[in-house]
């Protein structure tokens, strides 16, 4: 049976919507974890030298860049989730404080020449801008003088 028309049953409610799947605790602990994993995780790259003509491999390890969206796979919530928590008052704190880890992860990876100094500017938003200012004069070189007195009409008209 259904509800009749005008009802207000909505409003006896406790909440709306289903619970978050972490507390801000929880969503810090799981944050540690993240920063721990990627500290222990770097990535690998085969360098190959040779030494009397014979190649030789060397693993090197290279520093994992954090991300948000790798703490979102890592914690198991889409991307969208995350930015959610974000607008909570009560993850406001946890979500900031991430947010600002993995910034400066990146940024000191990055001057350090540990991380792609161009890819994680990009990311992050830095840019260089150069800005020009002054003005420039172009001077006309006409073959005749009554094409120079139409050009001076032209420039009297529009200045």
């Amino acid at each position: 049976m259904a509800a009749h028309v005008g009802n207000k049953y909505w409003q006896f409610r406790d909440k709306h919507g289903r619970d978050f799947k972490y507390t801000p605790e929880k969503l810090w602990a799981e944050a540690i974890e993240y920063f721990e994993w990627c500290e222990l995780n770097p990535l690998k790259e085969d360098s190959v030298s040779f030494y009397q003509g014979q190649p030789t491999h060397e693993p090197i390890t290279k520093m994992r860049a954090m991300t948000i969206i790798g703490f979102c796979l890592y914690a198991d919530i889409d991307q969208f989730t995350f930015y959610n928590y974000r607008q909570n008052k009560d993850f406001i704190d946890i979500t900031t404080r991430i947010e600002n880890i993995i910034r400066d992860q990146k940024f000191t990876g990055a001057a350090a020449d540990l991380l792609n100094a161009n890819i994680i500017a990009r990311d992050l938003g830095l840019v260089d801008k150069v800005e020009q200012t002054g003005t420039t004069k172009h001077e006309i070189i006409v073959p005749d003088a009554e094409t120079k007195k139409e050009i001076d009409k032209l420039k009297e008209k529009f200045e």
